[in-house]
Parts: structure tokens; C-alpha cells; sequence
């Protein structure tokens, strides 16, 4: 599918008003919804087209059928499943049926500030790659629906404590999704898709080092561009490249910036200025500092060492 042909979703206004959903109590500065899908005004079968959100979805489904497709995985919906989806992934929908099908969106803003500012620290598999759908037993299903029920019922509220009181519940919710679905989550096992994440990054951080020697871009990536080239969060990107290389994806970064600087000092007329502009940093300072704690010696001296032009 081609990228244009993909709705993105930047705020939940823009993405329930285009699925027709209820938008009246959605405050735009909250970034928190939860609705019973069965609201929406429109006829079955009700289908999605293919949209990417920057959000986390979390889905509820007690009475209803249909699929829906994340990336290029598809999965059946039926009584009984609960799943989510995290930011960035492309995904389409359609419903059969409905009944009562909960849909929790946020935004990771409000999981930071609301459920608790290390979340993806307790929380990990919320950044996780795959996503399958579970279908639970109803004694089970019942847990989680005591849990959104109370959620939406807040939402509804005019409490004064309205925000903290959702994001205490969601904790216990996201509690409750650990202790029967990602209890052994570890992202360090996530399979072939992991190494693929890797060799594209590696891959990319070469490209890019290369296309800054020849002036071709004119500022350095940092770690949400290289997320942002694999559609994926910058978190769960970092904790891939560490598992799976032992070296954080800042170390890899840092490395390629002097190995850069260095070759821009030894083999180029441009000034450090430029360098500095070029390797994105906003200050010649900061850049001098920088290269000196990795070489022990100030771009200017290592350029002088090594007899290139003076800037």
C-alpha cells in the first residue's frame, strides 16, 4: 500500500470524526477516550480504511465479530478477545457484528503523566512488536469488564479527581493485561522481526553518515528519525538495538558522529561551523565539548594534527 493512501491520525478529534464516532466529550488537550463501539452511527458491515495512529488502542470486544489487520498481520475478532495496538503500526478493521466493544485510545503523553512517568519501564510490553489477539474465558473477560465499565464511567463523570481516578484504574487494568497475556514479555525474544530492526538500522545509520559526507542532507538523524523510518516507537527501537548488539543505540549514534567529524576535519575545507550545523548540533561549543570528551582533543587541534585545511 502506498504511504499517501494511508490516513494518519495525529489527535483523536481528527480520527473518531473521520470513523464517525462520538466526538462531543473528547477534550483535545486530554488525550484519553473510551466508548462502546456500538455508538457509532452507521450500518453493518462497518469498516476502516487503512489508517496509521499515534495512539495506543486497547480493544474489549464482550459481543461482537469481525478482523482486523496490524501491518500485514491479520487476526478474527470474536466474543471474548481482547488486544491493542501502539503507535506508528498501520492497521485496518472490519465489524460484522456489534454489541458491546469497548475502545480505549491515549496518548503516551497521558500514560506518562497519569499512569505513572516510567511506564514503559513496568509496562514493557507496550511497546511490543507483535500483537495477537486472546480470546479469554468469560470468568476472565468479566475482570477486565468490571474494570472498563468503571473506567467509562468516570470518563462520563464531572469528578474534580476525574483524570487521576482513570489513570489509577488503568493501571490496574494494564496490571491485569500483564498478569494473563505478557507476564514473561521479554523484548529481547521477540524473533526474526528483531534482527530485522537491526540490520535496517544499521543499514540506515551507514546510508545516512554517508549522504552527510557527500552534503547530501543537511542535518544529522537522531533516535526518533531513525523510529520514525521503521514506523516504530523510539523506546521499544532503542531496546531492540541494546538486546540484540549490546550497545545502546546511542552509543551507536555517537560513534558514527565522530567517526564523521573526523573525516569532515581530516578531508574538507569546510569550517567547524559548518561541521558542527552539519552534525546537528546548534552550537560550535557544544560540538568542540562533545568531539573532545570522545578524542581528547578540540576539532580544532585534530584538524591541525592531521594537516587539513584550517577552518
Amino acid at each position: 500500500m502506498k504511504e499517501d493512501s494511508i490516513h494518519v491520525y495525529n489527535n483523536l478529534q481528527d480520527q473518531y470524526k473521520h470513523l464517525g464516532a462520538p466526538v462531543d466529550l473528547i477534550d483535545a488537550s486530554a488525550g484519553f477516550t473510551i466508548f462502546n463501539l456500538k455508538d457509532i452511527p452507521d450500518k453493518l458491515p462497518f469498516s476502516a480504511p487503512v489508517s496509521r495512529l499515534n495512539f495506543f488502542v486497547f480493544n474489549f470486544i464482550k459481543a461482537g465479530r469481525g478482523n482486523y489487520t496490524i501491518d500485514e498481520q491479520s487476526f478474527e475478532i470474536r466474543p471474548g478477545t481482547i488486544y491493542f495496538t501502539n503507535p506508528g503500526h498501520t492497521r485496518s478493521f472490519e465489524w460484522t457484528e456489534i454489541e458491546e466493544v469497548f475502545l480505549i485510545t491515549l496518548s503516551e503523553s497521558f500514560l506518562k503523566e497519569n499512569v505513572h512517568a516510567a511506564v514503559f519501564e513496568e509496562f514493557s510490553f507496550l511497546l511490543s512488536e507483535t500483537f495477537p489477539a486472546r480470546v479469554v474465558s468469560p470468568e476472565v473477560f468479566a475482570e477486565f469488564e468490571r474494570l472498563y465499565q468503571q473506567i467509562h464511567k468516570e470518563y462520563l463523570s464531572h469528578s474534580p479527581f476525574r483524570t487521576r481516578l482513570i489513570g489509577g484504574l488503568f493501571v490496574v487494568l494494564l496490571l491485569k493485561i500483564k498478569e494473563y497475556f505478557w507476564l514473561d514479555y521479554n523484548p529481547i525474544y521477540e524473533g526474526n522481526r528483531s534482527s530485522q530492526i537491526v540490520k535496517n538500522f544499521k543499514r540506515l545509520l551507514e546510508k545516512h553518515y554517508r549522504d552527510l559526507n557527500k552534503g547530501l542532507v543537511e542535518h544529522a538523524f537522531r533516535v526518533q528519525d531513525y523510529a520514525d523510518a521503521q514506523n516504530l516507537h523510539p523506546n521499544y527501537l532503542s531496546n531492540v538495538i541494546k538486546s540484540k548488539t549490546g550497545k545502546s543505540i546511542g552509543a551507536w549514534i555517537a560513534e558514527k558522529t565522530i567517526a564523521e567529524a573526523k573525516s569532515l576535519l581530516q578531508n574538507s575545507g569546510i569550517s567547524i561551523k559548518e561541521i558542527t550545523y552539519r552534525l546537528g548540533f546548534t552550537e560550535s561549543a557544544h560540538f568542540s565539548n562533545y568531539f573532545k570528551k570522545h578524542t581528547s582533543l578540540s576539532p580544532a587541534s585534530y584538524r591541525k594534527a592531521y594537516n587539513s585545511p584550517a577552518s
